[in-house]
């Protein structure tokens, strides 16, 4: 395998799960959080194939199977499924009316 596509999913995956995880930690908004996953799943997907393309990095690729499964459950949570956080008050808060 070119030792510069290994170079690139690498990098790629580690600066994408870098900038997911800060994208979902700063909690701006339930979409940006579920555009943060989208972006774990990137990362993830690199870095499987780094990890199994790779000498002596099957270890990271097992670890970013598991995570990846974990990734596309928030995507269907904060994309797919998406709840009502829209700004707008979901309908078990809402006061009943008079």
């Amino acid at each position: 395998m070119s030792d510069t596509l290994l170079t690139a999913l690498q990098y790629y995956g580690a600066g994408a799960g870098l900038i997911a995880a800060l994208m979902v930690s700063l909690n701006i908004s339930f979409r940006v959080s579920g555009w943060g996953f989208v972006l774990f799943v990137t990362s993830s997907i690199a870095l499987i194939a780094w990890g199994f393309l790779g000498e002596d990095t099957a270890g990271i690729a097992w670890q970013n199977i598991g995570l990846l499964m974990i990734n596309i459950v928030g995507v269907y949570r904060y994309l797919i499924a998406a709840p009502d956080h829209h700004g707008r008050a979901s309908k078990d808060s809402q006061e009943p009316s008079t």
